[in-house]
C-alpha cells in the first residue's frame, strides 16, 4: 500500500501512541500493585539489579554469565508471579494484551509490513473508517433469515426467497472460509433492499478480522478513482490505481448506480480482467440483471463475469420496507 510520507508518519504515530498507552497501563498496574505489597518492588529492584550484573559481566568475557544469571532472573520473576496470584491478580498482569499480538502493535514483522499496516493504510486512504461502525452491525452474526418468505419463488429458477438467502449465505461463508485456499469471485445480484449490500459487509467484517486487506467501493466512487487516474486530476491517483488491484478482496457496492458511459465500461474491464490474471477476488453486487450487465457494459465485461464469479440471486420483499412494520 502506497502511502505519502505525511500519511506514513500519521500512521506509525499511531503505533508510536498504543505503544505508549501500553507502557503507562503497564506502570499503573505496577503501582498498583506496589500500594498493596511492597514486596513487588523489592523483586523489580532485583530483577534490575541482576540484568545489569549479567550485561557487565557480559562486557567482561564471563561467557557465564548467561545461564547463572537466567536463572536468578527466572526464579525472581516466578515469585512475582506467585505473588500476583496470591493478591488474586492474573500471573500476566503487567503484560496488557496487544492490540495486534501479530507485530506487538509496532506495525511491522520483521522487515515485513503486518496486516494490520496494510488495512491501516487501506483505512486512511480510502476514508473507510466509517465501515468499522457499519460492520459491527450488518456481519454474520446478525443476518437473518426472517426476512425472506418460502412462498416466493423465481420463476426461472424454481427455488423460494428463503432458499436463495440460504444458499447465498452458505456460499458466502465458504467463500470466507477458503479465502487463503481457493480462488473465487462472487457476483451478488437481485432486487433492490433485499440483503446484497449486507451480505458484503459480512465478508468484509470476517476478512477484516483475519488481516486480509479489503477495499470497499460504491460503484460511482470506484469509477470516479479510474477517472482521477485515467485524467491525472489527483497527484495521488498512480498509488490509488495499484491499491485498486494489489488488495486481497475489492467490493464494488451497487453496480449499475453510476453514470455509464464507453470509459466506465472499458474501465471496469480493465478492472476485472487484471484481478481476474492477478487472482485477485472481487464481490460485486448490483440491482442489475445478468442481461443488463451485457447490454450495458459489453459482452467483455459479461464474457468476464458469468466465466469467473460465482453468481448469487437474492429476491424477495424490500426489507428496509419490512424493518418500518
Amino acid at each position: 500500500m502506497s502511502l505519502t510520507n505525511t500519511q506514513y508518519d500519521e500512521i506509525m504515530r499511531s503505533y508510536q501512541d498504543r505503544q505508549l498507552r501500553r507502557r503507562h497501563l503497564i506502570e499503573d498496574r505496577k503501582k498498583e500493585i506496589a500500594a498493596l505489597s511492597p514486596r513487588m518492588a523489592d523483586l523489580d529492584a532485583q530483577i534490575a539489579h541482576q540484568s545489569v550484573s549479567r550485561a557487565r559481566r557480559l562486557l567482561n568475557g564471563d561467557t557465564h554469565a548467561l545461564s547463572g544469571a537466567g536463572e536468578e532472573i527466572a526464579a525472581l520473576t516466578a515469585q512475582k508471579t506467585d505473588l500476583l496470584l496470591s493478591l488474586g491478580y492474573p500471573a500476566d498482569y503487567f503484560e496488557p494484551p496487544f492490540e495486534c499480538p501479530d507485530c506487538q502493535d509496532t506495525g511491522y514483522i520483521g522487515n515485513r509490513r503486518c496486516h494490520c499496516l496494510t488495512q491501516a493504510a487501506i483505512d486512511l486512504v480510502y476514508t473507510q473508517s466509517n465501515l468499522s461502525s457499519i460492520l459491527e452491525e450488518e456481519n454474520f452474526k446478525n443476518f437473518s433469515f426472517d426476512y425472506y418468505t418460502s412462498e416466493l419463488y423465481s420463476p426461472d429458477e424454481e427455488i423460494s426467497s428463503r432458499t436463495a438467502a440460504q444458499n447465498a449465505y452458505t456460499k458466502c461463508r465458504q467463500f470466507v472460509h477458503n479465502f487463503d485456499t481457493e480462488y473465487q469471485n462472487i457476483l451478488l445480484f437481485g432486487d433492490t433492499g433485499v440483503g446484497k449490500t449486507f451480505l458484503s459487509h459480512c465478508i468484509a467484517k470476517e476478512l477484516l478480522d483475519s488481516g486480509h486487506s479489503v477495499i470497499y467501493f460504491s460503484a460511482h466512487e470506484l469509477f470516479d478513482r479510474l477517472a482521477q487516474h485515467a485524467f491525472g486530476r489527483d497527484a495521488a491517483s498512480a498509488s490509488d490505481y495499484r491499491n485498486i488491484f494489489d488488495c486481497d478482496l475489492l467490493i464494488i457496492d451497487d453496480l449499475g448506480t453510476e453514470m455509464t458511459n464507453s470509459f466506465t465500461s472499458s474501465q471496469f474491464f480493465v478492472c476485472l480482467n487484471e484481478r481476474i490474471l492477478r487472482r485477485k477476488a472481487t464481490l460485486i453486487s448490483t440491482n442489475l440483471d445478468l442481461k443488463d450487465i451485457a447490454a450495458i457494459y459489453s459482452e467483455r465485461v459479461f464474457s468476464r463475469i458469468t466465466s469467473n464469479f460465482l453468481l448469487l440471486h437474492l429476491f424477495g420483499k424490500d426489507i428496509r420496507i419490512q424493518k418500518t412494520f
